[in-house]
């Protein structure tokens, strides 16, 4: 389950999105250099093998460890997408192309939003849309939706196995979440019982009410933080966290943890990505397509020492336990960094470093204040004990 923010003011497009996916299942940056291809060559997506085109343009791509599609991305012409799942009336099929295989597509085919939704919807209806999408279920599938967003405008496209609806946007705030939401497409085709599960109308609610007044990045990374009405998560039984933007896990039917956040101001082509989960812990870090980054260990399904994602993912299980006390341990320091940065972009290399450092010493702050203490309900320490279970010293 995810959130996809777009504002588009005369000063540029910003956009955001939390990449919501099972706990365990990491993500990471991968850049992509533009690249020729011989005639007649093949890309192998996560399940299909599909022709190539000639050339493909430079990505730098939010990527679950496993897959080969991305959740969130952006390319050399300053064409940034992220996708959401979407529940629908029209059947799902057993194979064909994820969601964030198309997105990754587009991503290396177009050069402009116009060309990326093209992309889109031409690959849907040549090779369809389907396969499993979940970690934790990889029998678990779904349609898709995305905003599509460049330097001066952003388009929402949304589909329901080979139909499909755009809408442009030319001003103002769009945010998408896990439910059909474009007037007549929706009513015709979104699947009301699972759209309401995943709490979808709740979030696009509290996403745009949030955004409103949003005039830069700071403003959408504090959105992509949010717990709604609540300083940290309320857990419910049946969906743990799925009514909020920043998402903990914890439920016993529907759950999801955000795994990566992105935030983008594309006038200035600048990208800021946690690269970790649970953004309320987690600090964003400014990157360009042109840039790339040695982020070091790429992380896996396996809890390692070396990784960001996974030491980053050790600290904030840790401060989950009672994050009202724990949190304040290092949260202001994380703040100060990241206003830092804000007011002057480092390089992406130099806060990847930094970063690695600083949750190092967070997490030595955090253990000497820890008393094994969990606030959390019930079902919400079950979730997570099965999941910590021979992953994480905690």
């Amino acid at each position: 389950m995810c959130d996809t923010i777009v504002v588009v003011s005369p000063d540029g497009v910003l956009f955001a999105k939390n990449s919501d996916r099972d706990a365990n299942e990491a993500q990471f940056p991968q850049w992509c250099p533009s690249r020729d291809h011989e005639d007649g060559s093949m890309v192998h997506c996560t399940y299909l093998d599909i022709p190539q085109v000639p050339h493909t343009y430079a990505t730098l791509l939010s990527r679950p460890f496993w897959m080969w599609g991305a959740e969130i991305g952006t390319n050399e012409h300053g064409i940034t997408i992220g996708n959401e799942a979407v529940f629908t009336d029209q059947p799902y099929a057993e194979t064909g192309l994820t969601g964030m295989d198309l997105l990754r597509l587009a991503l290396q085919r177009a050069s402009s939003a116009d060309d990326a939704v093209d992309v889109i919807v031409g690959l849907i209806e040549r090779h369809g849309q389907g396969g499993g999408c979940g970690y934790e279920d990889r029998s678990f599938t779904y349609h898709n939706s995305f905003i599509v967003a460049d330097r001066t405008t952003a388009i929402v496209l949304e589909t329901a196995g080979k139909e499909w609806a755009t809408e442009r946007v030319t001003s103002g705030i769009r945010t998408i979440s896990n439910g059909l939401t474009i007037d007549g497409f929706a009513d015709k085709h979104r699947d009301r019982l699972r759209s309401r599960v995943s709490a979808c109308d709740v979030r696009t609610s509290l996403t745009a009410s949030e955004a409103s007044a949003a005039s830069g990045p700071a403003d959408l990374m504090a959105v992509l933080r949010s717990h709604g009405l609540n300083a940290w998560p309320r857990y419910r039984s049946i969906n743990g966290t799925l009514s909020m933007p920043c998402m903990h896990g914890g439920g016993l039917v529907a759950s999801s943890s955000s795994t990566a956040g992105w935030v983008s101001d594309l006038a200035s082509d600048t990208h800021w990505i946690t690269a970790t989960s649970a953004q309320c812990l987690s600090l964003f870090k400014p990157v360009r397509v042109d840039d790339p980054v040695d982020i070091g260990k790429i992380p896996t399904d396996i809890a390692d020492h070396e990784s960001l994602w996974w030491r980053h993912e050790r600290l904030a299980r840790i401060v989950m336990r009672d994050p009202q006390r724990l949190s304040k341990m290092f949260t202001a320091e994380r703040d100060t960094v990241e206003r830092r940065w804000l007011e002057s972009p480092p390089r992406g290399q130099y806060a990847f470093d930094e970063h690695s450092r600083l949750v190092d010493t967070w997490a030595g702050y955090v253990a000497s204040a820890d008393t094994g203490k969990d606030v959390r309900p019930w079902f919400a320490r079950r979730y997570w004990s099965q999941r910590d279970a021979g992953l994480l010293e905690v």
